[in-house]
């Protein structure tokens, strides 16, 4: 490399140092509010740059809300499922309890059968049925047992004050 900035040759070109100090500039005073207005301008223009939503990351927030929606159907149908087979569980429960409400219906009524209940006392309770034997016989007299009653009813009429006075006084 040569030492000095300059070439020769038939066209010298001034030669482009390897490296270049960077030297901050202030703007003027008279530029600064510029300055304020335009790094204000260029800080809203790249937020909103960072708030726009890449493509692909509009396309995957879809997805991912599509997913959820079919999860929701899918819980909300297994939880109905649950219900029918609950229903459906008690239903046949429900019919057996009746096969055997029935059932102990019917035996009750063969139990209340009057040859049934003759059977079951002679059976457990050792009963039987009455003889002329056992028969007591008792004469009563034919007269009649109601008495009449002895006592007056005495209905008293309302009498004034003035005349219970004077009853008083009387001696009546």
């Amino acid at each position: 490399m040569a030492y000095n900035r300059y070439q020769y040759g038939t066209s010298p070109r001034k030669l482009q140092p390897e490296y270049e100090p960077q030297v901050k500039r202030y703007p003027k005073k008279s530029t600064a509010k510029k300055a304020k207005v335009e790094t204000k301008k260029r800080v809203k223009t790249r937020q909103k740059e960072k708030r726009k939503v890449k493509p692909e990351a509009k396309m995957m927030l879809y997805v991912a809300i599509g997913f959820m929606i079919l999860l929701a159907i899918s819980y909300r149908n297994s939880v109905i499922n649950e219900k029918f087979t609950k229903i459906k569980e008690l239903k046949s429960n429900l019919s057996t309890l009746q096969k055997e409400n029935e059932q102990l219906e019917a035996n009750i009524e063969s139990s209340l059968n009057l040859k049934t209940i003759e059977q079951s006392a002679r059976d457990t309770l050792g009963m039987q049925k009455l003889d002329n034997s056992q028969s007591v016989y008792i004469n009563l007299p034919k007269q009649d047992y109601i008495e009449p009653a002895v006592e007056e009813i005495n209905k008293e009429e309302e009498v004034s004050i003035w005349e219970k006075i004077i009853h008083f006084i009387t001696g009546k």
